[in-house]
């Protein structure tokens, strides 16, 4: 249970939180760069950065080929991992023979396997979406099947007895009930998309944002290193808000801790 709120902080705007945190992490960036100067650039250097490589249209290449194979993969991943998800739930010899599979490649990191993939599929666009597919993937399917299987027996239950159908079932209560599940799955993949695209983009890419990062980190440059950073999580964010405005959307009928 959570603890119950405080009404002076309450009362705060979470602009305000907002703005207070953004402000403190200006202050730590400060003081970093000049404790740790040869790691973090100084916030001055990385905007100039930010504005000379967006005028130019470097950042923006970089962001685009980025931005392509991440929703392309998560894309994939997403229309791949619902059915699978709900078979694992539904038919227990497909969860006995598949999901074995599943818990073993989920916990190999996607750098372990990502030459098997330049071999089979090159070191084209293909082989970079199959990286970020087979990661985000795995994270989905078992968040969805987790949300199936702790679907509310007493809804089932209800549904049986006034005479449904395992179809009518599964089409009308399982699936519904499972959207909040479906749609958190979604979250988490995006967030591993990302974390999954520099490994990616190690398969030869002479675009993305994993490449703009481990070329600066070669020449030393700082500066773009950390902007490229930072703007890997600004995506990262924008994308979330977007997911969590479709759930809350989509699920505005769930009871939710205040």
């Amino acid at each position: 249970m959570r603890p119950k709120k405080s009404a002076f902080w309450g009362a705060v705007p979470r602009w305000l939180w907002l703005l207070i945190s953004m402000s403190v992490a200006a202050v730590l960036w400060v003081i970093l760069s000049r404790t740790a100067g040869s790691v973090f650039a100084a916030p001055r250097v990385t905007l100039e950065r930010f504005v000379s490589k967006t005028r130019d249209g470097t950042l923006p290449a970089h962001v685009g080929a980025s931005l392509f194979r991440v929703l392309t993969g998560f894309g994939l991943a997403f229309l791949c991992s619902i059915p699978i998800a709900f078979l694992m739930a539904w038919y227990d010899p497909f969860l006995y023979i598949v999901e074995p599979w599943i818990q073993f490649v989920r916990n190999i990191p996607p750098l372990a396997y990502i030459y098997m993939v330049i071999v089979a599929a090159g070191v084209g666009e293909v082989s970079k979406v199959v990286v970020i597919f087979i990661a985000s993937f795995l994270v989905m399917v078992v968040t969805m099947y987790q949300g199936v299987r702790n679907v509310d027996l007493t809804l089932i239950k209800a549904a049986q007895v006034l005479g449904a159908r395992q179809r009518d079932i599964f089409v009308k209560v399982v699936i519904p009930a499972s959207a909040p599940f479906i749609l958190v799955a979604a979250r988490l993949g995006l967030s591993t998309s990302l974390t999954t695209l520099i490994a990616a983009e190690l398969t030869g890419a002479s675009k993305g944002l994993g490449t703009m990062i481990q070329r600066s980190s070669g020449q030393y440059d700082m500066g773009t290193m950390l902007m490229g950073i930072i703007v890997v999580g600004i995506i990262g964010l924008v994308l979330e808000k977007i997911v969590r405005f479709l759930e809350n959307r989509l699920t505005g009928w769930q009871e939710k801790m205040p």
